[in-house]
């Protein structure tokens, strides 16, 4: 009905008010199409309710927030493998070090690990298994469903087809790096993990794509495009291994509501120092800063490289042992850290889905054989 002022007033069907006027009364209601004046009304017309026009949905959204409640907090915006990945690169050259042997090995763990933490895969539950040693350990998939990763979907397919002989965690780490002698499994090498996770990186917006001329031939690089995402990380790693007491500081941790915030920055850790990358996110502290730091990373590693977590009976890994005897021998007295460590241990516990997680156990499993690193090159 027209009003003075010369506009018409609608509302929608089953919303009038205890208040409405005559005038309001009399308004059409909006009915769906090619209905009659006289036929049902929608009550939420045009909306995707009952009675409203149908929406268009994509399945995998519910799947990403199921995974969420079950995982117990949101993916992060970058696996292990591209952190570790990201602090090995120098910033302006885009390329790791020529020398570095260490990291195609340590990736091939990050696999694992960003795999046990998407709760994909984990450790077989057998009553027997803790005879063997920890990286002899047999692995299971739990969950067979992409990931959104590329190089983790292609390995979870790899061993979801194993599931008939399945193999331990040490073994799968020598096969995805090619480190076997068996020609039979040569084809679960996974091939070009480092330029493969570099070219992610630039999708995601880290990293850009440029052509550099190496004398005799040109090479793609990937120098860093967001200074601010490597300087995020860099500043995780620093301040978890500089901390003196047994709180974390919310700076070495990811955003609030990450799945599994305190075992990731551990394993970010563990995964940086065993391949050898440590060194660049440690370039702006002293030399007996540095020198501390280098050695509360083996102390944390030496604790979360044996199962259950804080059972470790020795004081770390060999060159940790050099390391802190090179300290003693130049008189040093930069306190051990060891409230921290307890703290880590702490955290990383409250994670976990009880005292079996198997899972975690993996984890630990991937750690051991990183810390072995320098033995085995």
């Amino acid at each position: 009905m027209t009003s003075t002022g010369g506009l018409s007033r609608r509302r929608v069907g089953a919303a009038s008010s205890s208040s409405a006027t005559s005038d309001d009364a009399a308004a059409p209601s909006w009915s769906t199409n090619g209905a009659s004046s006289n036929g049902p009304v929608a009550s939420h017309a045009g909306s995707a309710f009952e009675g409203g026009n149908k929406v268009a949905f994509d399945p995998r959204d519910l799947d990403r927030d199921n995974e969420e409640n079950r995982t117990g907090g949101k993916m992060p915006r970058l696996t292990i493998m591209e952190e570790v990945l990201l602090l090995g690169l120098k910033d302006k050259h885009g390329y790791l070090s020529f020398w570095n042997d260490s990291i195609s090995y340590a990736l091939r763990g990050c696999i694992l690990i960003e795999l046990a933490l998407r709760r994909r895969i984990a450790l077989v539950k057998d009553a027997n298994r803790r005879r063997n040693p920890l990286p002899d350990r047999l692995v299971e998939v739990l969950d067979d469903r992409q990931t959104g990763e590329t190089i983790l979907d292609e390995t979870l397919k790899m061993m979801k087809a194993q599931e008939a002989d399945r193999i331990s965690i040490n073994g799968w780490i020598d096969l995805l790096s090619g480190e076997t002698w068996n020609v039979m499994k040569i084809g679960y090498q996974l091939k070009q993990v480092r330029e493969r996770l570099a070219k992610g990186l630039v999708d995601k917006g880290v990293l850009r794509t440029e052509k550099r001329n190496f004398l005799l031939f040109d090479m793609a690089t990937h120098p860093v495009a967001d200074v601010r995402t490597k300087d995020a990380i860099i500043t995780r790693v620093v301040s978890l291994l500089t901390a003196t007491t047994s709180t974390v500081p919310p700076a070495a941790l990811g955003k609030e509501g990450t799945q599994c915030r305190v075992t990731r920055a551990v394993c970010l850790a563990c995964a940086a120092y065993a391949a050898s990358v440590l060194d660049n996110a440690f370039g702006r502290l002293t030399y007996e800063d540095r020198e501390s730091a280098f050695q509360r990373c083996d102390e944390v590693l030496a604790e979360f490289a044996c199962w259950p977590f804080g059972s470790a009976s020795g004081p770390g890994t060999a060159s940790g042992r050099r390391r802190e005897a090179v300290k003693i021998g130049m008189g040093s007295s930069v306190p051990s850290g060891r409230e921290s460590v307890l703290g880590l241990l702490q955290e990383v516990k409250r994670e976990m889905n009880g005292e079996e997680d198997l899972g975690f156990e993996l984890i630990a499993g991937v750690l051991e054989v990183l810390s072995k690193l320098d033995s085995l090159l």
